[in-house]
């Protein structure tokens, strides 16, 4: 019996008594944060070792050796004697720069890689805008969109070069008889075909034409999957408010529907332009680098298989190289801000 005081003054209260107090036990002390930071970096590291390996053993060791290989008179019946510590020159430099037709293939090249990236994105816009609306059979028409980018090179290669055959393709027949062609045309053996326009006569490049438009057909349902996605995640609140105000379809297009795609057409325009650039089984496959439809890859390819020089093989690829990253750089350094705005 304990005493106690309460409000109302000293009284006795009984309190019973409590169990026994035994010692609290020590928790474990947790790890110190550089410790749990040390830890983490170690398991991080071993994810990505793998990866990193695969990485340098596949890409960043063959450019390497590519990068040594253009410093030396390399050939392929001396490959073997060739190494890291070889003697390095800057002779296949100069023999590429010097070279008849370098000139002619960089300005090649750089149309065929402008217009068909320009040509292969405005189909994939055009087709994006077309089948933006439901209707019956929109799943099977945009699967169909992609046959020309999933069927394999050599088919729809071979497809053409019949299809464009001036002695029994299809095109040169119904030109003939719709169009009153007065001889067929070797739309992928002519380098030039004259056309007059308004009494003036204007050389067209037929073959380099032919092949862009091959490169405009083949890769526009990459375009088109960027953009049809990119359409889909639009508000549709934002064009019906535009529509109550009374804007026309081409209002809507040009300040509602046109700056969401930009930043999508800014990506779309980098990647196919370095894809392009580099590009090589779409004309070699069609024409062989010949009437005038030869660019820098298929030169790789002619002075490695031809000449069997490994050495200026390596330094035309070189060059590539550098003016695909100044041509990149120059687009980042001017347009990259004004995309970023948009996004």
């Amino acid at each position: 019996m304990t005493s106690t005081l309460t409000p109302g003054g000293i009284g006795s209260t009984p309190v019973p008594p409590g169990p026994p107090q035994t010692p609290r036990a020590r928790s474990p002390r947790s790890p110190k944060p550089g410790a749990m930071r040390r830890a983490e970096a170690r398991t991080g590291m071993g994810l990505i070792a793998p990866t990193v390996i695969i990485v340098i053993a596949v890409v960043v060791l063959p450019i390497l050796w590519s990068i040594s290989l253009a410093f030396q008179k390399v050939r392929l019946i001396n490959l073997r004697s060739a190494s890291v510590f070889g003697d390095y020159v800057l002779d296949n430099f100069v023999n590429v720069v010097t070279a008849p037709g370098f000139v002619d293939t960089i300005v090649t090249t750089l149309v065929y890689s402008i217009l068909g990236t320009a040509s292969s994105i405005a189909l994939g816009l055009v087709a994006a805008l077309a089948l933006r609306k439901k209707f019956r059979g929109r799943g099977f028409v945009r699967s169909a969109m992609l046959l020309p980018y999933v069927a394999p090179v050599v088919a729809v290669a071979f497809v053409w070069q019949t299809m464009l055959s001036p002695q029994f393709g299809f095109v040169n027949y119904w030109g003939e008889r719709l169009l009153g062609w007065s001889d067929p045309i070797a739309f992928l053996s002519e380098k030039t075909n004259e056309v007059s326009l308004f009494g003036l006569v204007i050389p067209v490049p037929t073959a380099l034409i032919t092949v862009i438009a091959f490169e405009a057909w083949r890769q526009f349902p990459f375009a088109f999957l960027f953009l049809t996605a990119r359409l889909q995640a639009i508000p549709g609140s934002l064009e019906e408010a535009a529509r109550v105000d009374g804007a026309t379809v081409s209002q809507r297009f040009r300040y509602i529907v046109w700056p969401q795609l930009l930043p999508t057409i800014a990506v779309l325009a980098v990647l196919r332009f370095i894809w392009t650039f580099t590009s090589f089984d779409d004309i070699y496959l069609l024409t062989g680098g010949g009437a005038g439809t030869e660019v820098i890859s298929v030169r790789v390819y002619q002075f490695l298989t031809g000449r069997g020089d490994i050495g200026l093989a390596s330094a035309q690829a070189l060059v590539i190289a550098i003016v695909l990253a100044v041509l990149v750089g120059v687009y980042l350094k001017f347009f990259g801000k004004r995309e970023d705005d948009f996004s």
